[in-house]
């Protein structure tokens, strides 16, 4: 999810791109750019692990899964970009992943029934033009739009 959200708001928090040529094998990249422990990275350039990921010195992780990213072997011309991502965009991307998770159902489906006394009928829910993806649907976007407006960039 925070590499949705990054691309979302056109800001990656680059603090260093180190561009060359890395050779990714049994899930580590050599050479590694100095890096702190839980410091994101984000890998430009590879045709197999394009991504944003966290340093860990047990191993590199992937921000959307809680297992030690599947680093496919390869061995590229790119760069691995050291990121300064703000703590509140963590946090709320961890709120954006929660929203989203608690919404999935509605959100794939544009209808919903309801019933009271007896009656039942199909409602529209969560509709909106906005940023839902051209769908009518409210996505993830409309809601965290506005707190996600002061990191925004006009392009990266």
């Amino acid at each position: 999810m925070l590499q949705e959200v990054l691309e979302f708001i056109c800001n990656y928090f680059i603090k260093a791109p180190n561009p060359g040529t890395y050779t990714i094998a049994d899930g580590s990249i050599s050479p590694l750019p100095s890096l702190k422990e839980g410091q994101r990275i984000w890998i430009v350039g590879s045709d197999l692990n394009d991504g944003v990921y966290t340093y860990y010195a047990s191993g590199i992780r992937n921000d959307d899964d809680d297992e030690v990213a599947g680093l496919r072997d390869e061995t590229f011309a790119g760069t691995l970009c050291a990121l300064a991502v703000p703590p509140a965009v963590i946090v709320l991307s961890g709120e954006i992943k929660k929203w989203v998770d608690k919404n999935s159902d509605v959100l794939s489906s544009p209808m919903q029934s309801e019933s009271f006394n007896g009656y039942s009928y199909e409602l529209r829910t969560m509709q909106s033009g906005n940023n839902g993806g051209g769908s009518g649907q409210i996505s993830w976007r409309d809601i965290f739009g506005k707190q996600l407006e002061r990191w925004r960039r006009p392009f990266i």
